[in-house]
């Protein structure tokens, strides 16, 4: 056999920029594996409108799935649909018809792709999902095989690049949020619904698929601490500026002797910092282990060919295997089996914090405040306020020392009621140089 044959299911931006590759980069995809992988089919509902890369215009086109899955002649099916409902069903199918599987999809992955392993396993096929998470950085590699000798200890990432962008343009030119949303949404960085970008529900999805790599636990996604962007304003950049900081929607992962603390949230991090460094869509993961210290990986996050080139590279991979017949396979959770450990609660967690307020200015405001800071043992670090015209809606800033969240929060709710309050404050955590 001179060749591996592929099917593609999915034909929206990954799987046209799949192809894409697969077509024009035919000639040295073929020279690195010694064999070639040949597009057997293609499936889309709109099949028929697509235009298909040059090569590949006499490939067979199905707008049925099953047909794909069916085919005798396809060994590898690419699931490029995304969602959680028929892109299961499709993966299922393949599997039990014994056909090994790459996959895009960080959702799925990140509720399912354990279970889908253990069927894959069982079958003895292979499931491969470097796409799921990071676009063009091969994290999953990094994790998987890269570091694997090493005992990871932290980890943290920017993984979603429109909420990257769109804190990068409320920073760069002083813009409020819904204007820079709506910029994004023109330029096809956010979607008509950006719910799962700016609330932090994709970059949690990535981050539990991350965390079952790095840490070898069964993450579930709705078991990690989330809050998205909405609320972030060019004055909270000012202030964090003031304090040597910028604000970064972070994935955060890390082992404690307790267990895993585990959170999406937005947060202060020192321009210090690699990470702080990090414009625009781009995607970026620091990974810290025991021994090998500090490692970071940084690439574009999504598109249509950095996301197809880990597609491709996951078929090559799987194509690889095919044709060696290895019955041994590294598992695409790194772990030959997951623990069921849960993520600790966030309120356990003492990290400094910055607190924005917005308030009717009058006299003893800061002093009835840090009096609900000292009744729960909380000390200030210090009090930021910026010039203002207006004393309605005057926003100030009070950092703390490092302080347990469920304390803050206790005060945050004491603070909300106050009759000042023109807003409830907004509390990020401050992460210090590392």
């Amino acid at each position: 056999m001179d060749q591996v044959n592929i099917g593609v299911i999915g034909l929206g931006n990954v799987g046209l920029g799949t192809l894409t590759i697969l077509a024009e980069n035919a000639a040295e995809i073929t020279q690195k594996l010694g064999f070639s992988l040949h597009v057997e089919a293609v499936c889309s509902p709109s099949v028929a409108r697509k235009a298909l890369p040059a090569g590949l215009a006499s490939t067979f086109r199905t707008p049925d799935w099953r047909e794909v899955v069916a085919n005798p002649r396809i060994q590898i099916i690419a699931e490029l649909v995304g969602g959680t409902t028929v892109a299961r069903e499709i993966i299922e199918s393949a599997i039990a018809a014994g056909k090994s599987v790459v996959t895009a999809n960080k959702e799925l992955m990140a509720l399912e792709g354990c279970n889908l392993w253990d069927q894959a396993i069982k079958r003895g096929i292979n499931l491969a999902m470097e796409a799921s998470v990071a676009g063009g950085i091969p994290i999953h590699a990094v994790l998987r095989e890269g570091i694997s000798g090493d005992r990871v200890v932290a980890l943290q990432g920017i993984l979603n690049g429109t909420s990257n962008y769109i804190l990068t343009e409320i920073e760069r030119h002083g813009a409020d949020f819904d204007a820079v949303l709506k910029d994004a949404q023109r330029l096809g960085y956010a979607e008509a619904d950006p719910s799962a970008d700016i609330d932090g529900w994709d970059a949690r999805s990535k981050l539990a698929i991350l965390a079952a790599l790095a840490f070898g636990e069964r993450i579930t996604p709705g078991d990690i601490h989330t809050e998205g962007i909405r609320r972030i304003s060019p004055i909270d950049f000012q202030y964090a500026h003031q304090l040597g900081h910028t604000i970064k929607l972070l994935c955060s992962a890390r082992r404690s002797e307790q267990g895993l603390f585990l959170s999406v949230r937005p947060t202060l991090i020192p321009r210090s910092t690699i990470l702080a460094s990090v414009q625009g869509a781009y995607n970026a993961i620091w990974v810290r282990g025991a021994y090998g210290q500090d490692t970071f990986y940084y690439g574009r996050g999504a598109g249509p060919h950095p996301t197809g080139v880990a597609v491709v590279s996951d078929l090559m991979r799987v194509a690889r295997e095919i044709r060696a017949g290895s019955p041994e396979r590294v598992s695409p959770f790194a772990h030959s089996r997951l623990g069921d450990q849960r993520p600790l609660p966030v309120t356990l967690q003492k990290s400094g914090y910055y607190l924005r307020f917005r308030v009717n200015d009058r006299p003893g405001i800061i002093a009835a405040l840090a009096g609900i800071l000292a009744e729960k043992r909380i000390s200030l670090d210090a009090v930021l306020q910026l010039p203002s015209e207006s004393k309605q809606g005057l926003p100030f800033v009070i950092t703390l020392e490092p302080a347990y969240e469920a304390d803050v929060r206790e005060a945050l709710a004491q603070m909300a009621g106050l009759d000042f309050m023109v807003e409830p404050p907004l509390a990020l955590p401050m992460e210090r140089p590392v």
